[in-house]
């Protein structure tokens, strides 16, 4: 079935957002050396286009950290910031760490971005990509140590406590699998912040009370 044909039978049976998954980095040769078979970059940019006109949401992301350069980082940016200035169709961007430890024999042995260069990333998009509302610091990648600093670097969301994680860690990253409403609570007060529950559009569905710590 062509792309539009598709997303409107899914959203005509309930379908409500799309994630922003397989986007890993644009380029076509860097591609080629991490995700051969995956979708193209324009196929990803088109879904998203489409899916957006039919008056959907969606998310962004990157993966980063492995032989792209800062150049193919700042490209990616700019072609999802071309396509919000287009649609206003993503709600967040959530860039992530390359995980080397499970990836294939030809990738294995970079090291993994540390966190400067986590926190540097983040800061880079929010000031790059101020089309888009929100910036997500995914826990599960940076670690809760991380994405707490990463409120101070232009995040304003750390996703959810996600009880059980599959991709990040059958890639080898070794955070943990859960967090507790009140550790989430906890670091996003500890860095300033006020903690909140929100919905997959990002709108916030409650303020935290004393009794009752909510996630970000």
């Amino acid at each position: 079935m062509p792309i539009r044909d598709t997303l409107e039978l899914l959203k005509s049976r309930g379908l409500g957002a799309i994630t922003g998954g397989g986007a890993e980095i644009f380029d076509p040769e860097i591609r080629a050396k991490i995700c051969q078979g995956k979708e193209t970059a324009d196929e990803w940019i088109e879904v998203h286009r489409t899916w957006h006109q039919l008056g959907g949401r969606s998310t962004c992301t990157m993966l980063y950290g492995h032989i792209e350069t800062p150049a193919h980082r700042v490209d990616h940016m700019r072609r999802l910031r071309e396509l919000q200035d287009e649609t206003g169709g993503f709600t967040g961007f959530i860039p992530f760490a390359f995980e080397p430890d499970g990836a294939r024999p030809v990738l294995q042995g970079i090291p993994h971005a540390t966190a400067h260069e986590e926190l540097l990333n983040l800061a880079v998009g929010r000031i790059y990509l101020d089309n888009i509302p929100h910036i997500t610091g995914y826990w599960v990648s940076l670690g809760l140590p991380t994405a707490q600093a990463s409120l101070s670097y232009g995040v304003d969301d750390l996703h959810g406590t996600i009880k059980e994680e599959k991709i990040f860690h059958m890639a080898g990253a070794r955070t943990p699998q859960e967090q507790t409403v009140a550790m989430m609570e906890k670091a996003i007060r500890e860095a300033g912040r006020e903690p909140a529950q929100r919905d997959s559009y990002y709108r916030r569905l409650s303020k935290p009370a004393a009794a009752e710590p909510v996630a970000a």
